[in-house]
């Protein structure tokens, strides 16, 4: 808070992203303490990325305030899989009973078990499509056990916030890139509901997937499927030339003792499901592209915050330190003035939402770029 705010403390909002080695109950209660008036909203993450760089300890905590009452927060303390889209309608509601005009909404939630297309849905239900949705799904250290939300003075292991931002000067530029590759023939679900899926080509789904892995179905837990296993769905070609990718990834985040897998999204049976593995020299090459483009799309103008999510397994699992440094730098320095970093909040979860074909889409396995503007 010194290091952020100065002397003066005193903010309306606060933003906290911190690792899962924290009490996160202590760590709400000394925000609080320190600016009694500002609202808190929280996760827990597995690293944290500011302006200093990245710093993925068990102990990392980063924030972002704000000062200003532009804003709204709504939250639930309870969503899932089975009641994501309700859920988000309910948040959204909230949101636009407070405040009139929001144009752009930062929402997080739990990152297990979560119908995150569904939330979505639910929230451009009330909102309308043309407002933009961007934020990230709260993680653990890659073991898919538990994941944390704070609001206020209340922690959450299944809840999700919103924060909807009103002030008509401020516009967010999104984009999300994963530079994985596609591989071998795909596995094909054949049977599957809402976000669990059951069967992969007719046989136990965590049974397939952990096989086709080279993993042992018995032993093997998401934290040795996470780094290796992104599945791949297929982009229609209009979206890939976007994406700069064929396929969008996405991540199991929870295995049930029967076999079933949770699953990202809603999933229908007859999809199509690729391994995956990464290619470094495409996930540098594909994310100057993205800071090419937000540039090109910014017209000259420099953020005055940022906003970042990044996948987990783009961190310390994927790469080891002065590469990950360097990606950071990569997407650091471009949206830089004078050489100095605007604020910035980067996290390392489960998910990232950001547009995709002018809508707001959910992704895994990304860096996820939200980049504020002043007019």
């Amino acid at each position: 808070m010194e290091s952020a705010l100065g002397e003066d403390p005193a903010c309306d909002l606060v933003f906290v992203c911190a690792s899962i080695g924290h009490n996160y109950q202590q760590l709400v209660d000394q925000v609080r303490k320190l600016a009694p008036g500002a609202r808190v909203v929280g996760a827990s993450c597995c690293g944290t990325v500011g302006r200093e760089g990245v710093s993925e300890s068990m102990k990392d905590v980063a924030l972002m305030a704000v000062r200003g009452d532009d804003f709204a927060v709504a939250h639930t303390p309870d969503i899932n899989g089975r009641n994501a889209y309700e859920r988000a309608v309910e948040m959204a509601q909230s949101l636009k009973s407070q405040r009139p005009g929001i144009n752009m909404v930062n929402y997080l939630s739990s990152g297990i078990d979560i119908d995150n297309q569904a939330a979505i849905a639910g929230f451009e239900a009330v909102l309308g499509p043309e407002v933009t949705l961007f934020g990230a799904t709260s993680s653990d250290n890659m073991r898919g056990a538990v994941s944390f939300q704070m609001v206020d003075n209340q922690v959450y292991e299944h809840g999700a916030w919103a924060v909807g931002f009103c002030d008509p000067s401020l516009s967010v530029s999104t984009q999300a890139t994963h530079g994985f590759v596609a591989v071998g023939e795909p596995m094909i679900v054949t049977r599957a509901e809402g976000t669990r899926v059951y069967e992969l080509d007719g046989k136990p789904a965590w049974t397939e997937y952990t096989t086709r892995l080279g993993l042992e179905p018995g032993l093997a837990n998401c934290g040795d499927s996470i780094p290796i296993g992104a599945l791949a769905e297929a982009l229609p070609e209009s979206l890939a030339a976007e994406y700069g990718n064929p396929h969008i990834l996405r991540v199991v985040t929870r295995r049930d003792e029967d076999g079933t897998m949770h699953y990202s999204t809603g999933i229908t049976e007859g999809t199509r499901l690729w391994l995956t593995v990464r290619d470094e020299d495409r996930i540098f090459a594909d994310m100057d592209r993205m800071m090419t483009q937000m540039n090109e799309r910014a017209g000259g103008k420099k953020p005055v915050a940022v906003f970042h999510a990044d996948c987990l397994a783009r961190g310390r699992y994927l790469f080891n330190r002065v590469m990950k440094e360097e990606l950071v730098g990569r997407m650091q320095y471009p949206l830089s003035a004078g050489g100095e970093v605007p604020p910035w909040l980067g996290m390392y979860g489960f998910g990232e939402f950001a547009r995709l074909g002018g809508n707001n889409s959910y992704h895994n396995y990304t860096t996820a770029i939200y980049a504020l503007y002043r007019d």
